[in-house]
């Protein structure tokens, strides 16, 4: 059986409310920071880049690469601002390799897909869902995957959203696999208070959530 290759998945990403920070250059300096470490854990076919403002992009081989570079970025940007991401799988293009100007279907699913969350968030109910998907036209959606993933990101972006900072910190932990040992000498807190945090918070259910996204072609 010949195995189909799917088309690379695109990730757009940017900060929410970027103009509000009193700190634009210390924002800029931690964006830089947080896809680095991104780009050094995640495989990528064309690293996360800062482009224009606060907006970055990237290009993946799957979507499940995809999908744990979007949850790496968010709680790595976390403790210094929210971050909203777009992605979307299909054909790419290169119109100016010099400027990095990219085209094509997949960079306009991304688009669609950033801007939907954009318009979702003013809605109260849904203010921490801060990422979306969408397949390019043409693209087919094998059994309704895409409505699958919409779902699952839908309950983990709530679910990160409402997380305290030092539950922030602790799923970044778990994400680097850390054990909860460490964690609780990271964070100067007993054992026993990082597993009550990680039942209380849904930690580990956010975390086989994303173990399970993580392997989608």
């Amino acid at each position: 059986m010949v195995e189909v290759q799917r088309p690379p998945v695109v990730l757009i990403g940017d900060v929410v409310e970027s103009r509000a920070s009193k700190d634009r250059r210390g924002l800029h300096r931690a964006i830089e920071a947080a896809l680095a470490e991104t780009n050094e854990r995640v495989e990528h076919l064309e690293p996360l880049e800062i482009t224009v403002g606060d907006e970055f992009q990237g290009v993946y081989p799957n979507l499940g690469s995809a999908l744990d570079a979007a949850l790496r970025a968010r709680l790595a940007l976390r403790p210094h601002a929210e971050t909203r991401y777009g992605l979307g799988r299909g054909t790419t293009t290169t119109l100016d390799e010099a400027r990095g100007i990219k085209d094509g279907p997949a960079w306009w699913a991304a688009r669609e897909a950033i801007v939907a969350v954009e318009d979702q968030a003013r809605r109260a109910a849904l203010a921490h869902v801060h990422t979306a998907y969408r397949l390019a036209e043409g693209e087919q959606d094998e059994m309704g995957t895409s409505v699958a993933v919409e779902a699952a990101l839908q309950c983990q972006d709530h679910m990160v959203g409402s997380l305290s900072e030092r539950s922030g910190r602790l799923l970044r932990g778990l994400l680097e696999g850390m054990t909860q040992r460490e964690l609780a000498e990271a964070d100067g807190i007993s054992p026993s208070a990082v597993s009550q945090r990680v039942r209380a918070d849904g930690l580990a259910v956010i975390m086989r959530c994303h173990e399970l996204l993580r392997t989608l072609p």
